[in-house]
């Protein structure tokens, strides 16, 4: 290519950005200077970087909604900010979502953020357990009977037709390093772009087990919920906000050194080398969560997902009483 060519490309990129630019403004709401709050939950943690770009590089200004990042503790229900209306937005996990919507929470799911579920079975690389079958006699560490976690174990062990009663499942909180290494459980249900990740950082070597049927998955992993009530009133501002995020994604899947640059300021542990290269690490795990599927937009909800979400957690018991689907889920704020 000569260099004649390159300066004729670079002009047509920067019109074409500006152009989008331009159509973007167009369409950005018109900021109504009350604060949209997207809750993050817990501790700082690359996990969010996505959002933490969009806050950094100015995508929330330049769609005009004024955003408040918000990390709460453990000790914080996870849709209790957003019940109480301190937060607009949060981020959770889709079957949490579903899970609270059956429970009288008033949230929708608006956008997902991965395609691919994280949850998965860890053993040790010299591991006899091969697949979920294998489980029966063994034992399962797990943080609790909540969570992502203990959905997938759920998931795993229904496909593997087995029970409660054939494996010995251990609450263990969030030990999952040290439960495994000393043998005190077989097996641990942790991350794929995590706990899966500090293993090998750790120099344990270990073997992850799909605990969800990545071509036809019954559980919805991180997605960001929106109480009704913001939807209803500030749906353009919802829309703007998503557009935003959307944006962060693009990024931080394109550029993940220089998203982790971005999130040590929003995470004060990612302050030594070490921490920023673990960070890294975890984030391209991460990113390989979150490629896009080919015909669906960015953060878009697949129906069938859901669907199967639906007829699932009812029948594992993970929710009870009548579940309306189609109000825990909505592609049509998505911009």
């Amino acid at each position: 290519m000569t260099r004649l060519h390159r300066r004729i490309r670079k002009f047509l990129a920067a019109v074409a950005t500006a152009s989008a630019a331009l159509a973007l403004s167009a369409c950005a709401p018109t900021a109504s200077g009350d604060q949209l709050t997207i809750g993050l939950t817990y501790t700082p943690n690359i996990q969010f970087a996505p959002i933490y770009v969009a806050e950094e590089l100015g995508y929330f200004d330049e769609v005009g909604v004024n955003v408040e990042l918000r990390h709460h503790g453990e000790s914080e229900a996870l849709f209790g900010a957003l019940e109480g209306g301190s937060e607009h937005l949060v981020y959770a996990a889709g079957d949490e979502i579903l899970q609270g919507a059956a429970g009288g929470v008033p949230v929708t799911a608006i956008g997902t953020l991965y395609t691919e579920y994280p949850a998965v079975l860890i053993v040790p690389a010299d591991s006899p357990i091969e697949s979920a079958a294998d489980l029966a006699g063994h034992s399962v560490g797990v943080p609790g009977p909540y969570g992502e976690t203990w959905f997938a174990l759920q998931a795993l062990l229904a496909d593997a037709g087995l029970d409660g009663d054939q494996v010995q499942i251990e609450h263990i909180g969030y030990t999952q390093q040290a439960a495994l290494t000393s043998g005190k459980v077989d097996a641990v249900m942790g991350f794929q772009n995590n706990d899966a990740v500090q293993f090998e950082a750790a120099g344990f070597k270990v073997r992850t087990i799909a605990a969800v049927d990545a071509d036809a998955p019954q559980l919805v992993g991180p997605a960001i919920g929106a109480s009704h009530s913001v939807i209803e009133a500030r749906g353009d501002e919802v829309t703007a906000a998503l557009a935003a995020i959307q944006r962060g994604v693009e990024y931080t899947l394109e550029h993940p050194d220089e998203t982790v640059k971005i999130a040590a300021k929003y995470i004060p542990t990612l302050s030594t080398e070490r921490a920023r290269e673990d960070a890294l690490a975890t984030l391209l795990a991460t990113n390989e969560l979150m490629q896009p599927v080919a015909g669906q937009p960015l953060l878009h909800n697949d129906v069938e997902t859901w669907e199967r979400m639906c007829e699932f957690m009812p029948a594992a018991q993970l929710i009870s009483g009548d579940v309306d689907c189609a109000a825990a889920y909505t592609n049509e704020l998505l911009p």
